[in-house]
């Protein structure tokens, strides 16, 4: 396989996080999630990621064909997301595997990798179809100590109902399936829908 057979598909979250969409898998064996250069050894994806210059990597999660990146740098997501796509290129291109399996332990990062893991089994199986009835989407993120990141999408994005969805559907579902989440936050950008499925009430 040729670097130039990867297609990657960059889709920023926010100022701070993107997620890129790689047509190859990057790693089979659930969620690896890297919060410093450190923990990055001896995975050669991760650790090309942090090695980008300036940009500040704070946190890399992969998940199948999917790569998480957080940044604390200013440099915006078109001029990053480059370097990101070249660092994914080498990774998969080289001999080694991309991502090495996850070492055993108890730490809480690993609890929140395997919770994300529930979490997203839970939003494909039961959330979704819920949310999908009524034109929306929802996006897991991430999870960090047990606080779940989503984003809401298609007629969720700007609804004027978004937050009783939030709170009292998914919320509520969440907490009944999942006792460990702690919390939920939305990072959705309501003002930005393009067509919202209710538009936001004015106050």
């Amino acid at each position: 396989m040729s670097a130039s057979d990867i297609r990657i598909t960059a889709e920023p979250i926010d100022s701070e996080r993107c997620k890129f969409l790689v047509s190859q898998p990057l790693h089979a064996g659930g969620v690896r999630r890297f919060a410093s250069a450190e923990e990055a050894a001896g995975s050669p994806l991760a650790e090309a990621i942090f090695a980008i210059p300036g940009a500040g990597i704070t946190e890399v999660i992969v998940s199948g064909n999917l790569a998480t990146v957080v940044k604390r740098s200013v440099t915006p997501w078109s001029a990053l997301g480059k370097l990101v796509g070249v660092a994914i290129r080498g990774a998969l291109t080289a001999e080694a595997p991309a991502v090495a399996p996850r070492p055993e332990g108890t730490g809480a990062a690993v609890n929140d990798d395997a919770l994300y893991e529930r979490v997203a089994r839970l939003f494909e199986q039961q959330v979704n179809p819920m949310v999908a009835r009524h034109g929306g989407s929802v996006e897991l993120i991430d999870v960090q100590d047990g606080v779940v990141m989503l984003r809401l999408g298609g007629g969720c994005q700007g609804c004027g109902m978004a937050d009783v969805t939030l709170r009292q559907g998914i919320e509520g579902m969440l907490r009944q399936h999942e006792p460990a989440v702690r919390g939920l936050v939305d990072v959705t950008d309501h003002t930005a829908g393009s067509n919202p499925y209710f538009a936001a009430s004015k106050k």
